[in-house]
This record gives structure tokens, sequence and C-alpha cells, in this order.
């Protein structure tokens, strides 16, 4: 891994670990960052890992001791795909890419916006509430996403409405010193494919000098890599027990 890649894989780890904290803070769940790791303070919500690897190599055993396994679902994300839980009971639950496009597509023009759908980021609960009931796609897990995350300065949810009001895509931008991390894409109508181009030019103009991060895996990342992100290195996620 080039020295680049290995700083856009550690931005996006640190990115993606401050997501989970301001997720788990909206829950009313502390976290804290260690030298090697962040790690919440209690179950973190429904998709997201207790524990963030930050840096390659990281002390499994310390790492585990930061992540309660007395209640089911502990779960730690493996930065780096280089740490073996096995042995203190964990499972890989599944295998990713880290993906990374350059700021505002440097080597391409600016995203145009795409045409009859128009983006906002997401200002008051009503339209949250529109926003996580169009991702959740009816599966009963709209209130993952929870007020308080409108209070958070680093975090964007970007929504796209088609012509009659409906919110048909959009996606969750967070901010870090490095870049700009997305996550949480969804189109109603044609999937991620439909839904990468209003996302894209939204963060164009949101973040202009920020490169974009973030992971996928299968199909998804087949599409993040049509839309321009490359693949940057693997991750794991591993569940305690089941």
């Amino acid at each position: 891994m080039t020295t680049s890649r290995e700083f856009l894989v550690r931005a996006a780890a640190r990115n993606n670990a401050e997501w989970c904290a301001a997720m788990c803070r909206a829950h009313g769940v502390a976290g804290a960052f260690g030298g090697e790791a962040w790690a919440a303070a209690g179950r973190a919500p429904l998709y997201y890992p207790d524990a963030v690897t930050l840096e390659p190599g990281a002390d499994p055993d310390a790492l585990v001791a930061r992540v309660g396994r007395g209640s089911p679902g502990a779960s730690v994300k493996d930065s780096f795909a280089d740490l073996d839980l096995t042995g203190a009971g964990f499972r890989v639950l599944f295998e990713a890419q880290w993906i990374h496009r350059p700021a505002g597509a440097a080597a391409l023009a600016r995203a145009p916006e795409p045409p009859g759908l128009a983006w906002d980021v997401v200002g008051d609960p009503e339209t949250l509430r529109a926003w996580a009931l169009a991702w959740d796609g009816g599966a009963g897990n709209a209130d993952l996403f929870r007020d308080g995350l409108l209070d958070d300065p680093e975090t964007f949810v970007i929504v796209g409405r088609s012509g009659d009001g409906r919110v048909v895509a959009g996606a969750v931008a967070g901010r870090s010193e490095h870049v700009v991390g997305v996550s949480n894409v969804f189109g109603r109508d044609g999937g991620p494919d439909a839904a990468w181009p209003l996302v894209l030019h939204a963060l164009d103009r949101l973040f202009p000098t920020l490169p974009v991060v973030g992971y996928e895996s299968g199909e998804d990342l087949q599409t993040a890599v049509r839309h321009g992100f490359e693949p940057l290195g693997p991750l794991r996620v591993w569940l305690h027990g089941g």
C-alpha cells in the first residue's frame, strides 16, 4: 500500500469512527477515542460497531477488553483487516473495501445536478423523519436516525426530492479534518446508481476541497466504482457469538 493510500485508509477509518460516535451520541451512548481505536461505552445502535480500529496492528486483547461481551451483538470494525478475533469468540460478519474519490472529482468536470431532482441538507425533525422512512423502505428501522443528529455540526443528512416533493434519494455525509465520509446512500427509484449523481453533486457543492471516502461491498462497490471511486483496501466487521 502506498503512503497516500495508507493516509487515506487511516483518514477513512477515523472519519467512520467519528460518524459511529455521532450516531451513538444521538442514541445516548457515550464513546471514547484511544490511540488504536474508538470504542462505545455501551452497545452501539443497530448496524453500528462497538469499536473501530484507527491504526494497523491494534492490540486485539486490549480492543476486546473495551468491547463489552456481556450482552449479545458485540461487534468490531477491523479497519485494516489485520486482526484475528476468533479466539475471543468473534466471527467475520462481512468484508468490504474502503473507497475514495478525489476532491471535487479533481480529474473530471464538476458533478452536474441530476435533472428533475433537487437536493438539500436536512435541517428539521420532520424532514429527517421523511428521509429516514425513505431510506428504510418499510423495514421498520427508520427510528435509527434520531433528532440529535441534527445538532452535530459535522453531520450532514443529504436529501434528494423529485418534482412532486417526494424523498427519493439521500445519504449521510460526515466531515472530518482531511476527508468527508459518505454512507447510507439510497435511491428509491433505481437504487444507488440513481442516487450517486445527486449525492456527488451535493458533496461537490458542500465540500469542494475534501476527498470523499466510505466503504462498500458487492454490487454496491461496483456501483461506486462506476461513479468515480477507487477501492483503497479491505476492512472486516467481526461479530461476537452467533
